[in-house]
């Protein structure tokens, strides 16, 4: 078992990570290019989700591309003949940083800090995918090396960028519905209803050890997870499914929709969290009901978040005449409901809102996600999913699988990483790396 993480412990890593952000005398100071330069990326992760990412920043310079797979990247390493290739993004880092003014990272979610923590040590920007980390400890520490050394960052919630989020945050921050005090928000509901608290309908880690395909540094793709074999059951697609891997469907998903509550009502860090679903040893939970309570932020009342993935509807869909979306955000405020999901929102109870004028926009549309962290790297401009604000909502996301683990309500004090009472919490907040691999 890992010890207990103290404040202590965390003070003294943050302050580790901090002592190396100086940018080094050898690399590119690319707050001091000129806006219409092209920024030098490298990325890291380039099949599935990483190629998209890629391409999402084909425009600027595309100097290196490291993959531990390069049969699976094939098709980003043809795109790119000129870029060097890598499989370890620590040896990409050590030969090139003085070559690359920012990193993206599309890589499973387990290597998201280690990748993420050495480049921006280094002074590189840093474009990453959601969740931002694996951990509750790597989310407060990527945001906390980003802000010390002043760079630019963005998570990959691409959702974000689209008009539909912007207009649903501006009714409920134009006061539309009224004080908002609860928000349920769910994910591909049906009407089967929950399965059964006691439903353990997981599978074991596999136990056959079929051979690594060839092209495939399965050593490098574990990097800081515990050691397991081989199997397609983990890569390159079903990762995500594994506690050692990633969080699950509410780890993938938890990021895109409550980003819209977090955004409209200004939440960063829950005061409790508990929440129900099966508890397996290996596999992540297929379904989880989290609830959290957020605190008073100025003048904004306290908010109840309740999450449901992989079950029935909330009871209140039916019980208030609320739209049977598969997935949604519904804000309850004191003069009204507004539902909403990726593409569309509706203020409810539709007879009481026909003929509402909505306010005129105040959030600017966004020029795209991916061009917006590029051009903020060049300017030194904003983002809007930086790791300031995406770390606080991974954390939010990776407590409700700390709860869930630990079996007991958890009472979060946020400024120093603990859970009140829980040691227990200690080994889900900051997970063992495997031997060699740090922050």
């Amino acid at each position: 078992m890992p010890r207990q993480l103290t404040r202590r412990d965390f003070l003294r890593s943050a302050a580790w990570s901090g002592s190396g952000l100086i940018i080094l005398s050898n690399s590119r100071s690319v707050r001091s290019a000129q806006a219409n330069e092209k920024l030098n990326i490298a990325a890291i992760g380039v099949g599935g989700r990483g190629a998209a990412d890629v391409k999402g920043v084909a425009d600027e310079n595309i100097v290196a591309l490291c993959d531990v797979d390069h049969n699976h990247s094939a098709k980003t390493f043809e795109q790119f003949p000129k870029a060097n290739r890598y499989k370890d993004f620590r040896k990409m880092l050590d030969e090139m940083h003085n070559k690359i003014d920012a990193v993206v990272i599309g890589t499973p979610d387990h290597t998201h800090a280690p990748a993420g923590v050495m480049a921006m040590k280094m002074g590189k920007h840093c474009y990453c995918e959601k969740p931002l980390t694996h951990s509750v400890f790597e989310a407060r520490l990527m945001a906390m090396v980003a802000r010390r050394g002043k760079l630019v960052t963005q998570m990959g919630t691409q959702i974000h960028e689209g008009g539909n989020y912007r207009r649903a945050v501006e009714l409920v921050q134009s006061g539309a519905i009224g004080p908002v005090r609860e928000v349920h928000v769910w994910l591909g509901a049906n009407f089967a209803g929950p399965p059964k608290p006691t439903d353990m309908s997981q599978p074991d880690a596999p136990t056959d050890r079929p051979a690594v395909p060839e092209t495939l540094d399965w050593d490098l793709w574990l990097g800081p997870a515990s050691y397991r074999s081989y199997h397609s059951e983990y890569a390159p697609f079903k990762w995500r499914y594994w506690w050692n891997f990633a969080n699950g469907q509410l780890g993938d998903f938890f990021c895109h929709y409550c980003d819209l509550a977090f955004w409209a009502l200004k939440l960063r860090h829950p005061i409790t969290v508990e929440a129900e679903g099966p508890v397996h040893p290996d596999s992540a939970a297929h379904w989880t009901i989290a609830r959290q309570e957020y605190p008073a932020r100025g003048d904004l009342p306290p908010v109840s978040l309740t999450w449901y993935n992989g079950g029935g509807y909330p009871a209140l869909v039916k019980e208030k005449n609320v739209p049977q979306w598969n997935s949604a955000v519904l804000f309850i405020g004191s003069e009204g409901m507004l539902i909403s999901d990726y593409n569309r929102h509706q203020l409810l109870p539709e007879q009481k809102f026909a003929g509402f004028t909505p306010p005129e926009p105040f959030i600017p549309d966004s020029i795209g996600h991916h061009r917006e962290w590029v051009e903020a790297c060049k300017t030194g401009g904003p983002t809007t999913c930086n790791f300031n604000y995406s770390g606080a909502l991974t954390e939010a996301a990776l407590l409700c699988n700390v709860a869930l683990r630990t079996g007991r309500k958890i009472t979060w004090d946020a400024k120093n990483l603990k859970a009140i009472g829980c040691p227990e919490a200690d080994a889900f907040i900051r997970r063992q790396y495997r031997q060699g691999w740090t922050l």
